[in-house]
């Protein structure tokens, strides 16, 4: 018996390598995409501009998420001891889920993904995040 070959038409190929390359999102694109849901879910609390120099608080977050981007746990991970902030930082992650489905090659052996994420407070209440923050402030008004 011998080989066949089979050969495609040429606006197959071409099809073929016009097409782009799909990939799955980065740990850092994947932490901007749930940070833009954060965002989106609490408007009022999202500060716009420049974090003051000198931050009320910083509330850094640990939590857990499954493939389907559903919160499976969230806790304080390191806090300067703001109860506020703290509550705030939890209760804004938790409006935000559904967070976007993590890429299955980021999720562990038990299908979730950890993660950190810093909640950075000014005076005001209003929170930027440590993933996608503008510059802070240099000087003290």
């Amino acid at each position: 018996m011998s080989a066949c070959t089979i050969t495609p038409p040429p606006s197959v190929v071409a099809a073929r390598a016009a097409a782009p390359a799909v990939s799955a999102p980065t740990l850092d694109e994947y932490k901007a995409r749930i940070a833009q849901r954060i965002f989106e879910r609490n408007p009022s609390l999202v500060l716009k501009g420049t974090p003051q120099a000198m931050l009320r608080s910083f509330v850094l977050v640990s939590f857990t998420v499954d493939r389907g981007g559903r919160l499976v746990d969230s806790s304080v991970y390191r806090t300067n001891g703001d109860d506020d902030a703290e509550a705030t930082a939890l209760a804004s992650l938790r409006r935000a889920s559904p967070l976007p489905a993590p890429p299955a090659r980021l999720l562990n052996g038990k299908g979730q993904l950890e993660l950190f994420e810093g909640w950075m407070f000014n005076d005001n209440g209003q929170f930027q995040l440590q993933t996608s923050h503008s510059p802070q402030a240099t000087t003290i008004d």
